[in-house]
């Protein structure tokens, strides 16, 4: 495997032609393990030449860590917690709290749930958010957003401030305007054509 900043290995997507970013170690690593070309039928029914698993670098070592300093250079200082609608929220968040938990920064972790629990203490939220936290409400990989705004949605709900939505891909590139219209500031570690692809939101 290659490590951040090495060169593209055999089959690999080169940097060259690509803008630059911010993050550029990220971006390098959701090229060589999460990106694929070829022809996919996205979750909406429309076909893509290129299909994005950010699972595949949240959930390694080496890329865990990439996306928690990066989300953490974004997260307001005065954010209690991070959480999203699961499964794709959950590694982003995990992972930063717990890295900035190693850092000795609290920030508390949680997931929203798809479907109310009806039993136990029941709801949508799981794990730690209490009324009044003010949130970060995160995703892996954004195309139109209502992901993001559903579970910022459940949050509200839950008597918590989503303070900032935030995509570690945003490959749509119409959330922005969903957040605005819902009065959260809206944020992506990377986009569609910092990977050198079109925006294919809609």
């Amino acid at each position: 495997m290659n490590g951040a900043g090495d060169g593209p290995g055999p089959g690999e997507v080169p940097d060259a032609g690509l803008p630059p970013t911010g993050f550029g170690a990220l971006r390098r690593h959701l090229l060589d393990h999460s990106v694929r070309r070829g022809r996919f039928v996205l979750k909406s029914g429309r076909t893509s030449s290129w299909f994005i698993d950010s699972k595949q670098t949240v959930c390694r070592p080496g890329g865990m860590l990439l996306v928690a300093d990066a989300v953490l250079s974004l997260v307001p200082d005065d954010a209690d917690g991070i959480g999203g609608l699961t499964m794709g929220a959950d590694p982003v968040a995990f992972a930063t709290a717990g890295v900035a938990a190693a850092r000795g920064r609290p920030l508390q972790a949680f997931s929203v749930r798809k479907e109310p629990k009806d039993h136990g203490a029941g709801g949508r939220i799981a794990g730690a958010l209490d009324p009044g936290d003010r949130v970060v409400v995160a995703e892996d990989t954004v195309t139109r957003g209502t992901s993001l705004i559903e579970a910022a949605t459940a949050v509200r709900e839950a008597g918590g401030l989503p303070v900032l939505l935030l995509a570690v891909v945003d490959r749509g590139g119409t959330v922005d305007a969903l957040a605005r219209a819902e009065g959260i500031p809206f944020c992506a570690l990377l986009t569609a054509p910092d990977l050198g692809f079109d925006y294919e939101g809609g």
